[in-house]
């Protein structure tokens, strides 16, 4: 099977697909938590974004944390780029880029925080390219991977209304144990992972949406959001997100 869910004129079109790509990154951003601890704990100077065009985290990282940030992946647009960093008060200088298929790249420097959000779930070798992650990982560094929870109820939401988005993604890697798993065969002290955030609910281009499922959707997404106010927790069947955490020692 090939290890590959997407190509590049998948994301060629996703991106094109998107309008108001250029945002002013909140101080509170997701994760911003988790990211300033790791940061903070750990002495972090340099980080790398995988796949992570056009630059959310790297742009947050250096706008709000003053770290040496590379952004790297197999499709860059760089006046996305640009557009980005400055609305975000930055100059095109402030970020490295590199665009390169990560199959076919060999890091050529190691990184205090190596990051990614919504990558490893497109691959069908979860423990593949989670090696490929490493790789970029200085000794004592920190690995922070993010991803879609499309176990939860949000999944059920991707499969019934977009289910060629969903088939994009690989389901059997989100399973917070797995992930936890290769990380320790890998030599890495697990730091956590977990589901992560109490509920939410999304469609790409939701506008394009019959205005029913628009309806469907808003209305799940109330109720939810009431739901896991008055009890909150995170769980596989709520939790939009999966988190994991793990040291190079």
């Amino acid at each position: 099977m090939d290890n590959l869910l997407t190509d590049r004129q998948f994301w060629v079109n996703y991106w094109e697909s998107k309008t108001d790509l250029s945002v002013n990154i909140p101080s509170n951003y997701l994760f911003y938590k988790e990211l300033g601890e790791i940061i903070n704990k750990q002495g972090v100077k340099t980080a790398i974004e995988l796949g992570g065009f056009p630059g959310y985290y790297a742009v947050f990282l250096k706008k709000y944390f003053k770290l040496d940030v590379t952004l790297l992946d197999y499709f860059v647009h760089q006046p996305v780029t640009n557009a980005l960093l400055e609305a975000n008060q930055l100059k095109e200088a402030d970020i490295h880029i590199i665009e390169t298929d990560l199959f076919n790249y060999q890091p050529e420097q190691q990184f205090d925080l190596v990051l990614s959000c919504g990558l490893i779930e497109h691959f069908n070798d979860t423990a593949d390219i989670i090696n490929r992650h490493i790789a970029f990982v200085k000794p004592g560094g920190t690995l922070l991977i993010t991803l879609p929870n499309f176990k939860a109820l949000n999944g059920w939401f991707q499969k019934t209304f977009d289910r060629e988005n969903y088939d994009k993604h690989n389901i059997d890697c989100m399973d917070p144990e797995l992930l936890a798993n290769i990380c320790k065969q890998a030599g890495l002290e697990l730091v956590q992972s977990r589901y992560f955030g109490h509920f939410s609910l999304w469609l790409e281009n939701e506008k394009q949406k019959p205005a029913g499922v628009r309806l469907l959707k808003k209305t799940v997404w109330l109720a939810g959001k009431l739901f896991s106010k008055v009890f909150p927790f995170n769980s596989r069947q709520l939790s939009p997100y999966i988190i994991l955490e793990a040291r190079k020692v």
